[in-house]
């Protein structure tokens, strides 16, 4: 049985030389995938073709459902075909018309996929290319059978297309396909911890990807689960809103033995079609910086009415990025740990892992108390999150921006528990070893002393890929679990503060100046002519007139009571609460030798009064009382300041509300000095000289 896959997609590919002139080089994958797909399922239903077609003739009269149970059941297989033709038997003449009518005998599971690949506005546009014939010709004589190409190699050959196509048409591909070197990275670290339960005997097991674009995630964990363990079983679930990668995802699928039927056409986030499953693994690349308008109210509805009975329970993130969603909802699917499998093995549940790769944003977008902060606390406080690992730039096709690959459990071991692991992937690193805590043992400098290589042909904005060396390197060090200059470990808590708001007295002192007083007055005629514009503005006057005239060019007065008291004395201009406040914005000023403000009344009657102005927030870390941050950050600088005990946090109750970012950047930050002010002065000395000797060869 032949292993070169390579040279069998290579095979199929060059199909594109016929149609190289006729059809853009982005539309040769939505000609050869579908050939592809057709010849294997042709070579894999020719030796039970005989029965189904006898049995065909028996229940042809029935109606669609049994004929399906029954058809199904004569092919051995999940689907099958009634036509007595094949590529083979298409023709030369009416070979359109025939191929039509081949394709729409299929069983309806894999009739939809060539529905969704636009198959038949395809075969209408080769033969009016008059290229229809010698396509179909071209694929016939190519042997898929499965005893010449087995379900592992010919998912191979087809992901080999997979990747081609997406190379051709790059301009969209990261919408719908991940680069092969971030998903074999990913799937490596969700892996990686569970080698020796994979390699038991009549494992069954699950992978899950709510945004399967083409499939590479699911192929890649399927593979990766073969190299370890043939005989295992590992059953691929996912769903997709694009047509065309849903398509492609299917036929990888269909090509791979699985049950097609797992795959799912819609979005995830408003129409999740698995709903009660759970799943082992799971891996995801949702899009990047993609609002959720669309699905807005369908997420709030079930975020409101079913809280953490669905899956938005922890909070919502800003309608501009919907990637926290993808998130929450992979958590949702995890398998609770213990008891038994639901998946047919008699294994007890370990738990789930998930591989999810987010952009920047997710990191620390969002302030305590907000949507994306609260989603961050319930990942960290229900200690879910292993590690997280910054990609370089440049890795996808669509965009050059920061990535990270965040891997999360349900099940830690017991040197996780409490802990995230953060692994600085994207730029040059020295060439050191580390030992873990418990210690895990080593991983030596890479000689190359960078992550990734600049690739050779740029594909869109992918400019540079992750060498295998790396990937081992990254995934060993996660495995081990240890520290070293590109890998630091973390308590959960270091990434939690509490904000509390800090409060400083209003201080007033009131300076009644001619066009202050002048101001006061305007306002007044303007506000009384907006609500009447007949009122006789010369026979009303603004509130505490007299009073206010008579101090006009005083001396200020540094305290509130003060002013009021002189208002109080004359007891036709007795003020009320609004009038008061609009004295104080026209003539009060803050000022520190004024006397503070006292409130009046009210359930503070008696304390001071803060300044909204001077007010401020304060991130105390969650390790530490914030009573003592307080003492050492705050007094120090602004002694009369106190904190706001009113704002508390909704969850424990304590002073502070509570928040949680990730900080990337800032744990791996090494400061840089500056040049030395000689090396600088000598650079300029030398540019000037430069400058002057060009100068005197124009003037000679």
């Amino acid at each position: 049985m032949s292993d070169n896959f390579s040279s069998t997609a290579a095979f199929l590919w060059s199909v594109a030389d016929l149609l190289r002139g006729d059809f853009k080089q982005s539309q040769y994958g939505r000609i050869i995938l579908p050939f592809t797909l057709l010849r294997r399922l042709e070579c894999v239903l020719e030796d039970t073709k005989p029965s189904v077609l006898s049995m065909y003739e028996t229940v042809k009269e029935k109606d669609e459902k049994a004929q399906d149970k029954l058809l199904t059941h004569s092919a051995k297989l999940s689907f099958y075909n009634t036509s007595k033709m094949d590529l083979n038997k298409l023709g030369e003449t009416g070979v359109a018309q025939n191929l039509e009518s081949y394709v729409q005998s299929f069983s309806p599971n894999a009739r939809e996929i060539f529905e969704h690949f636009d198959f038949f506005n395809t075969i209408d546009k080769l033969e009016e290319a008059d290229l229809l014939y010698k396509v179909a010709k071209r694929f016939a004589t190519t042997d898929l059978h499965p005893e010449a190409v087995d379900n592992h190699n010919m998912g191979l050959v087809f992901e080999e297309l997979i990747r081609r196509f997406a190379e051709s048409s790059n301009e969209t591909a990261g919408e719908h396909f991940t680069p092969r070197d971030i998903v074999r990275l990913t799937t490596s670290l969700v892996f990686c911890n569970d080698d020796d339960l994979l390699t038991q005997s009549g494992l069954v097991r699950s992978i899950y990807d709510p945004t399967a674009g083409t499939g590479g995630f699911l192929s890649s964990g399927m593979e990766y689960v073969h190299e370890l363990n043939d005989k295992a079983a590992l059953s691929a679930f996912g769903q997709e809103l694009n047509p065309e990668s849903y398509a492609i995802c299917k036929a990888d699928m269909l090509i791979k033995g699985q049950k097609v039927d797992n795959i799912k056409l819609g979005n995830t986030l408003s129409d999740d079609q698995l709903t009660t499953a759970k799943f082992d693994y799971m891996l995801s690349n949702p899009p990047f910086g993609v609002d959720w308008k669309k699905v807005q109210k369908k997420i709030n509805d079930e975020n409101k009415e079913k809280g953490f009975e669905g899956r938005f329970g922890a909070g919502l993130p800003r309608v501009s990025d919907g990637s926290l969603l993808f998130l929450m909802h992979l958590i949702s699917k995890m398998r609770p740990v213990g008891g038994n499998s639901d998946t047919g093995s008699s294994l007890t549940n370990t738990g789930s892992r998930i591989g999810i790769i987010l952009n920047g944003s997710p990191l620390f977008t969002g302030g305590a108390g907000s949507g994306e902060s609260e989603i961050r606390r319930y990942v960290l406080e229900n200690d879910l999150l292993e590690a997280i690992i910054a990609l370089p730039t440049d890795m996808f096709y669509n965009t050059g921006i920061s990535t990270y690959v965040w891997i999360l459990s349900n099940n830690k071991p017991a040197q996780r528990k409490g802990k995230v692991q953060l692994i600085n992937a994207s730029k040059e690193r020295a060439k050191k070893g580390g030992r873990g805590r418990s210690g895990g043992g080593e991983v030596e400098g890479n000689d190359e002393n960078v992550f990734y290589q600049a690739m050779r042909k740029s594909l869109g904005s992918k400019r540079k890929e992750l060498t295998e060396k790396s990937i081992e390197t990254i995934v060993k060090t996660y495995g081990q679990f240890i520290e070293n200059d590109f890998s630091k470990i973390f308590d959960y808590q270091d990434f939690g503060y509490r904000r509390i708001t800090v409060e400083r007295p209003l201080k007033l002192a009131f300076d009644v100046t001619k066009d202050k007083f002048e101001l006061y007055c305007q306002d007044y005629i303007e506000k009384a002519q907006k609500k009447n514009p007949d009122v006789t503005i010369e026979l009303s006057q603004p509130a505490g007139y007299s009073t206010l005239q008579s101090l006009t060019g005083k001396q200020k007065i540094y305290s509130r009571t003060d002013l009021f008291k002189r208002f109080a004395e004359d007891k036709s201009e007795k003020l009320s609460a609004a009038e008061q406040k609009n004295i104080c914005k026209f003539f009060g000023e803050q000022d520190e030798n004024a006397e503070t403000c006292i409130f009046e009344s009210g359930k503070n009657k008696g304390q001071p009064e803060p300044n909204p102005d001077l007010r401020d927030n304060e991130n105390v870390p969650l390790k530490e009382l914030v009573t003592d941050y307080f003492k050492r950050e705050v007094l120090p600088h602004v002694p009369d300041a106190w904190i706001d005990e009113s704002k508390t946090d909704e969850k424990d109750g304590e002073i502070g509300i509570v928040g949680y970012e990730l900080p990337f950047n800032r744990q791996f930050y090494v400061y840089q000095p500056p040049r030395a002010l000689e090396a600088i002065d000598a650079d300029l000395d030398t540019v000037s000289t430069d400058i002057m000797k060009l100068l005197q060869e124009v003037h000679s």
